[in-house]
């Protein structure tokens, strides 16, 4: 009977150590912060960096008070960064960076002179 009694107490003090490592889902806990899924969301730059580098060829001029990017197709981009365009107003660029479709906006990562 001692040794049925000391399996049941074994038994009751290492059901807890055992379930310890199970994650309890739906419990309203917040996720640990060793849990990879837990990161935070992407910023917009790290979501744009997802989407694949274009490189887009043109002139920068002024459209509505704004610096943009007009290429040989009359399309119009915007650019997210026109304190880099600064310098290139008038003048023919090579910009690689990616596309926001929806806004036509150019996330520019490098702005140069095309290459001859």
């Amino acid at each position: 009977m001692k040794s049925l009694t000391l399996l049941r107490l074994v038994g009751v003090l290492t059901l807890p150590i055992s379930l310890a490592g199970i994650p309890l889902y739906g419990q309203g806990q917040q996720p640990s912060s060793q849990d990879p899924a837990a990161q935070s969301q992407p910023s917009d730059q790290e979501s744009s960096q997802s989407q694949p580098t274009h490189i887009f060829v043109g002139k920068i001029t002024k459209s509505k008070g704004e610096l943009v990017l007009k290429d040989d197709a009359d399309t119009v981009y915007k650019l997210d960064n026109t304190d880099q365009a600064k310098p290139w107003v008038g003048k023919t660029v090579k910009i690689t960076g990616t596309l926001d479709d929806a806004t036509k906006t150019i996330h520019v990562t490098n702005m140069e002179a095309p290459s001859s």
